[in-house]
C-alpha cells in the first residue's frame, strides 16, 4: 500500500470517526446486566466468540466481496463492479438474525458513507448510495467499509484489520462504562486479542458469499433481550 493509503486506513480506524459506532454495544449491554460478563477475562473470551463465529465467517466475507467489487478495475480491463457490492450487502443482511445489530450496522454504514462521499468525489460511491437510497441495498457498515477501503487503495487484509480494530475498541469503550474497567485492562484485552483477530483475517480470505455462516446463538438472544430491556445506555 502507498503512504496515502496507509494513511486513509488509520483515519478509518479512528474511534473518533463520525459514525456513531460509540453509541452500540452489539448485545454487550444485555451480557453485563445479566451478569455473564464482570470482568476483563469474561469481556475478551466474548470478545473472541464475535470475532471468530461472527464477524470473521460474516462481515469480513461480505467486506471482502464489496471490496473485491470496488476494486475491479484497477491493474486491468474489467470496470468496477458495483453490483458485486450490492449482492455482498443483501447478503449480508440476509445472514444477520437480529434486529438490532440489522439496525445497527445499516445506521453506521449510512453515516459512513455519506462522510466518505463528503470527502471524495468518487461516482462508484455515489452509485453505491443511490442504490441504498432506492432500497435495492441496505447498505451495512462493513460492506460499505470494504467498498471505501477498496477505493482508497487499502488493501484487503488491511481493510479487515481495520473493521476489527474499528470493533474491539468500540466495544472496549461500551465496556469501559458498563464495568470497572480501567484503560490498562483495555490495552491488554486489546492486545490479547491480536491472534484471535489475524487467524479469522485469514480464514475469512477462503470463504464465499455462500459461505457466511455467522452463529453465535448466545450473543443473538443478549441482543434480542436487549431490545426489550427497560433501561438502555446503547441502542444494540
Amino acid at each position: 500500500m502507498s503512504d496515502e493509503s496507509t494513511l486513509a486506513s488509520l483515519r478509518l480506524a479512528d474511534s473518533a470517526l463520525p459514525v456513531g459506532t460509540d453509541s452500540v454495544s452489539y448485545g454487550l449491554e444485555q451480557f453485563v446486566a445479566e451478569d455473564r460478563v464482570e470482568d476483563a477475562d469474561d469481556l475478551r473470551t466474548l470478545l473472541e466468540t464475535y470475532l471468530r463465529r461472527q464477524l470473521g465467517v460474516a462481515d469480513l466475507v461480505a467486506l471482502r466481496a464489496a471490496h473485491r467489487g470496488a476494486t475491479a478495475g484497477e491493474g486491468g480491463t474489467e470496470e468496477a463492479d458495483v453490483d458485486a457490492v450490492l449482492a455482498a450487502d443483501r447478503r449480508l443482511t440476509a445472514t444477520t438474525l437480529t434486529a438490532e445489530f440489522r439496525e445497527s450496522s445499516t445506521r453506521t454504514g449510512e453515516r459512513l458513507l455519506s462522510l466518505q462521499r463528503e470527502l471524495r468525489d468518487d461516482d462508484f460511491l455515489d452509485d453505491y448510495a443511490a442504490a441504498v437510497e432506492a432500497g435495492d441495498a441496505p447498505g451495512n457498515h462493513a460492506v460499505v467499509l470494504g467498498a471505501v477501503a477498496g477505493r482508497e487503495g487499502i488493501d484487503a487484509d488491511e481493510a479487515c484489520l481495520v473493521a476489527y480494530h474499528g470493533f474491539v475498541t468500540g466495544l472496549l469503550g461500551a465496556a469501559q462504562r458498563l464495568l470497572r474497567l480501567g484503560h490498562t485492562d483495555v490495552q491488554r484485552t486489546v492486545d490479547e486479542l491480536r491472534p484471535a483477530m489475524t487467524a479469522a483475517v485469514e480464514e475469512s480470505g477462503d470463504r464465499s458469499l455462500d459461505e457466511m455462516e455467522p452463529f453465535a446463538p448466545l450473543v443473538d438472544v443478549a441482543s434480542a433481550d436487549h431490545e426489550r430491556a427497560d433501561r438502555r445506555l446503547f441502542v444494540s
